[in-house]
């Protein structure tokens, strides 16, 4: 058993490693299926301790389709390339964050 690179982790999803492009895809489409709302968020420098991203404009309430949430990915990835930027869904029963993970750092190429 080999241990992972020592770097710092932001989400449940990045002790795994990263994602590819039809994984997002697939995980954007479980935040569909379950009807949460998706949005996206950004953060220069996240701290663990510190829960507060910034919402890149308002959550996705029309998105029907994975396409739209990853539009607004590369959107958000185009003004802020040098920031994290993660997908979250809420849950519109329990008022709630129900997911997040990771769909850009800084330095790498996807999205």
């Amino acid at each position: 058993m080999k241990t992972l690179p020592k770097e710092r982790r932001y989400e449940t999803l990045s002790y795994l490693p990263p994602l590819t492009d039809q994984q997002i895809a697939k995980q954007v489409q479980y935040i569909l299926d379950q009807g949460y709302i998706p949005a996206v968020e950004f953060e220069e420098n996240p701290l663990p301790s510190d829960h507060h991203w910034t919402l890149w404009k308002l959550p996705l309430f029309n998105a029907r389709s994975t396409q739209d949430v990853l539009n607004e990915v590369r959107e958000c990835r185009g003004e802020n390339s040098n920031c994290y930027i993660r997908v979250i869904g809420f849950d519109n029963i329990k008022q709630c964050q129900t997911v997040s993970f990771i769909v850009h750092k800084p330095g790498a190429s996807r999205y």
